[in-house]
């Protein structure tokens, strides 16, 4: 049975006329990437992996380090994913650089982004133009074994307390940030991929770890919108694609969590902001999403709120009690969104990819980020 479709309503899952798990409106488009994205289990896709990608309730897939062995591997693996739907799903991964790199032999080394920071505070304009390397190398070689994106930059301000965020920060000034993560977009878009903004408003100012914990931030509005929104409203301002808002709770702003808030996703982000992409909750496995109830719970919230695509994590029972729980009508508004994170054209694999002199370049480049300043290379 076609249910017809209006923004923001809740429906039953529908199966289209051929019986394939997609959702079709009355004009027969089909809009069969849900909200919903989930991990695999393994290196190669199971049964029940493909099952529950097949569901129309699912849009996207995260891949983690425990899905690589090889750049081939990983090659063959997303290939497998893109064939079990049209349109495909998306494809995403964590890939910051530093500590948070799923992909590691095989693929170069990405730096912390806070070495792009040291650079800066001796050397602005070699940081940013390193930085734009970074982006290059990073988006081009996941593009060449087939990820649409990364959830990349980090845009939190480093107070200098916040483990979980640390050397994952750029900078402690703002200003600094969102330079650099300018410049990193662009070498992200160089190599044919989006750009993921996190964790809105600002992880950096909390001591908890959200993965373990339910982070609360003290600080008036205010103190937040004169430090913390200011690598976000510029880099809104630069065409970021997305942004993943916090599981962190702001109490003198709203009591929940910055992803369950529609005061922070709509009135702040999209309203005051003025931003118009993508907005993809972090992970509802988390601890810090647990505030919401369960898993069905806290997807609702999230999408309520203003999140129009969630992400669920290394629980596979629970992203099966998510698809057969949520019943959520996918806005065209979110369809259109989610259009713009699918990876841009891009070689055919890192063979190609390393006959290519600008990309060579790149790579001497990015190797020598985290030497001493007199020993970079010039530009």
């Amino acid at each position: 049975m076609i249910y017809t479709h209006m923004p923001g309503k809740r429906v039953k899952n529908a199966v289209n006329r051929q019986g394939n798990n997609s959702l079709f409106d009355r004009s027969g488009v089909d809009v069969s990437l849900g909200p919903v994205m989930l991990d695999v289990q393994g290196k190669t896709l199971t049964p029940e992996d493909e099952a529950r990608l097949r569901h129309p309730l699912v849009g996207g897939v995260i891949l983690f380090a425990r899905n690589y062995a090889s750049p081939g591997q990983l090659a063959e693996l997303t290939a497998a994913i893109r064939a079990l739907r049209t349109p495909p799903l998306l494809i995403a991964v964590d890939h910051e650089g530093g500590r948070v790199q799923r992909f590691r032999e095989g693929f170069t080394r990405i730096p912390p982004m806070r070495e792009l920071g040291k650079i800066w505070d001796a050397h602005p304009q070699r940081a940013r133009h390193l930085a734009q390397q970074a982006g290059y190398v990073l988006a081009a070689e996941l593009r060449a074994c087939g990820v649409d994106f990364s959830f990349t930059p980090v845009l939190d301000v480093d107070y200098g307390q916040s483990s979980v965020i640390g050397d994952r920060a750029f900078h402690s000034d703002p200003q600094a940030i969102a330079e650099l993560a300018h410049s990193l977009l662009l070498g992200l878009r160089q190599g044919g991929m989006a750009t993921v903004g996190k964790h809105f408003p600002g992880h950096g100012y909390v001591e908890a770890d959200s993965h373990l914990d339910i982070p609360v931030d003290e600080r008036d509005f205010v103190d937040i919108e004169m430090a913390d929104l200011v690598p976000f409203r510029r880099m809104v301002d630069y065409g970021l694609t997305a942004v993943m808002p916090a599981h962190v709770i702001y109490p003198k702003v709203d009591n929940r969590p910055a992803g369950y808030s529609p005061i922070w996703l709509k009135h702040v982000l999209r309203g005051q902001l003025g931003f118009e992409g993508c907005i993809f909750s972090d992970d509802l496995s988390m601890e810090g999403a647990t505030v919401a109830g369960g898993i069905v719970q806290r997807a609702e919230a999230a999408l309520n709120a203003g999140c129009d695509m969630v992400l669920v994590c290394n629980k596979p029972e629970s992203a099966d009690e998510l698809l057969q729980g949520l019943h959520w009508e996918m806005p065209a508004t979110s369809r259109a969104r989610l259009a713009q994170m699918r990876g841009k054209p891009h070689p055919e694999s890192l063979a190609q990819l390393h006959e290519q002199h600008q990309f060579l370049k790149a790579l001497d480049e990015v190797a020598a980020i985290g030497m001493s300043n007199t020993e970079l290379p010039l530009a």
